[in-house]
């Protein structure tokens, strides 16, 4: 029976219950409209029961990395979404800095819940500096360590930090030992960026891809834009 099995073992029966119905429309097999609706309601059945299973929660570690665009974007999305549940936002953005993004002047202005800084001066190329860039992602860093301590923060997002561990700047263990350390917390932290490594890809709880597939500056030669780049 269903009901006997161990809460793992339950959620996975319902998983493979609702992906052997399907999600519907013209998926379904069925012809028949009476049977179509009756194949939609047990999956509403067993959707409720996968809902009604899943009773924790926690603290979030959320990864977006991947060559492809929209990392930041995704991130700023939950931004919004938690503003607009009334709560705070911390956003530290550790390469980017060196120009004032669309994003930023519009959740500043959205609200006061919004907790902005840009402490990078740019990609490698453009500061040439590994001493001094290694010393600000050290900074940011360490004002990260302190938004994510405040619970007040229900949202902490940690632009590019992957790309400074990819750089050699920060380590992944430093982060995850951190992280480890804080004892039940209800927060959720966000990691951006390009290359994020095994280990934290493995620690954390969401990690999406994203994959390039065209990009009009690789194919067509066309320059970053506003509201599309920045």
């Amino acid at each position: 029976m269903l009901e006997d099995r161990l809460p793992s073992e339950k959620i996975s029966s319902l998983d493979n219950q609702a992906q052997e119905i399907g999600m519907g429309g013209n998926l379904s097999p069925d012809i028949d409209e009476d049977l179509y609706k009756k194949r939609m309601q047990q999956r509403k059945d067993i959707q409720s029961k996968r809902l009604k299973i899943r009773t924790q929660k926690k603290g979030l570690v959320i990864v977006f990395t991947g060559n492809g665009k929209g990392k930041t974007t995704a991130s700023l999305g939950m931004a919004l979404r938690t503003i607009g549940h009334g709560h705070k936002v911390a956003i530290i953005q550790f390469i980017k800095g060196g120009w004032k993004t669309g994003e930023e002047k519009a959740l500043k202005n959205l609200s006061s819940k919004i907790s902005w800084h840009s402490l990078g001066e740019g990609f490698t190329w453009e500061t040439q500096d590994r001493i001094k860039d290694e010393t600000l992602v050290r900074e940011a860093w360490k004002l990260s360590k302190k938004y994510i301590k405040d619970e007040s923060y229900k949202l902490v997002i940690l632009d590019e930090i992957n790309i400074a561990t990819k750089l050699g700047y920060l380590l992944p263990d430093e982060i995850i030992l951190f992280l480890k350390s804080l004892s039940n917390r209800k927060n959720h932290i966000v990691l951006t960026g390009r290359g994020a490594s095994e280990s934290i890809i493995k620690y954390a709880d969401l990690v999406t891809e994203m994959k390039l597939i065209k990009h009009p500056f690789k194919e067509q030669g066309i320059k970053a834009q506003k509201c599309i780049e920045f």
